[in-house]
């Protein structure tokens, strides 16, 4: 593979090419002379063919130099736009925050997050991905994402996990449901119902199933659905129980169309938090989005646990 040619020598090329003159060129470029005809000579070499001719004092292209400026001015010009590229990203506020974020936390604790995060980063450029948690894990191992808000992921050693709050799964039922009047769950009335959950490949769905085996149960019917506002509505029309964590139904339950109710004597809970590389220094703009994070998660890592 040849060597690519020297942009220094491209630069100072491209002025003899408008001044044809020796003299003008090294004036303009604060070099000697002799330097440039050097540097000409050497560019002749490493482009294989003669590319100036002299005319008395004059200095003119030949058709291979014509050629070669052609490419040359756009190859300045774009190493110019790459400079001036790169120095806006050192500027304040400039840059990109690429998120990852469960379909939950982008409907719930997103949407301020990112209002806040703009007022201090006008000019950041923000892209949000959404997803479940393995799709976005696997995101951030391609380095699609910079950081990931959603369940703690499991056996994942190159990513760090910075816990944000704790919530707990409990049964949501639509408020004619025989356990909403009844304030209670009984413990055989559990396999007989028909449940509505979330996709199956999710974090949580996993989380339900292991909690019921180790209580010896299997639930019945399920009906997998890939979206919880789905979800709640189809609880809502008595078409099964759902297992949601209660601040995910928070409206619904306080306008009383949906009841929660604890799952068992033991809890299932779940941790939710950021995820970034392990090791990774974070920039300025990462640190404050998890900062707002934290703020905003406050009010759900107090109620998160408790049904209103």
């Amino acid at each position: 593979m040849r060597a690519p040619i020297d942009s220094r020598r491209l630069q100072q090329f491209c002025v003899l090419a408008r001044t044809g003159s020796f003299t003008q060129t090294a004036r303009e470029l604060h070099l000697t002379q002799s330097g440039i005809s050097h540097s000409m000579k050497a560019l002749e070499h490493e482009a294989g063919c003669r590319l100036l001719d002299r005319l008395g004092k004059k200095v003119v292209l030949t058709q291979a130099g014509e050629q070669l400026l052609h490419h040359a001015e756009k190859i300045l010009l774009e190493m110019e736009a790459a400079r001036d590229s790169l120095g806006a990203l050192g500027k304040w506020g400039k840059g990109r925050l690429r998120l990852g974020a469960s379909t939950t936390a982008c409907q719930h604790l997103i949407p301020p997050v990112l209002r806040e995060f703009k007022e201090s980063f006008p000019e950041h450029a923000i892209t949000l991905e959404p997803g479940d948690t393995p799709e976005l894990v696997a995101a951030l191992l391609k380095q699609r994402v910079d950081l990931v808000l959603s369940l703690e992921p499991e056996g994942e050693t190159q990513l760090e996990f910075h816990p944000l709050f704790t919530d707990e799964l409990f049964f949501i039922v639509s408020s004619l449901h025989p356990w909403a009047r009844a304030g209670k769950v009984e413990r055989d009335e559990i396999v007989r119902q028909n449940y509505i959950l979330y996709s199956k490949r999710s974090v949580t769905f996993r989380l339900i199933e292991n909690y019921f085996r180790r209580e010896d149960m299997i639930l019945n019917t399920v009906l997998e659905v890939g979206s919880m506002e789905a979800t709640k509505e189809l609880v809502k029309l008595g078409l099964g129980v759902s297992i949601l964590a209660p601040w995910i139904a928070r409206k619904e339950i306080e306008e009383g169309s949906l009841v929660a109710l604890p799952l068992g004597r033991k809890k299932l809970q779940r941790r939710w938090g950021i995820i970034h590389w392990r090791g990774k220094r974070l920039n300025l703009a990462e640190e404050t989005f998890i900062g707002l994070c934290e703020s905003a998660s406050a009010t759900l890592r107090l109620n998160a646990a408790t049904p209103t």
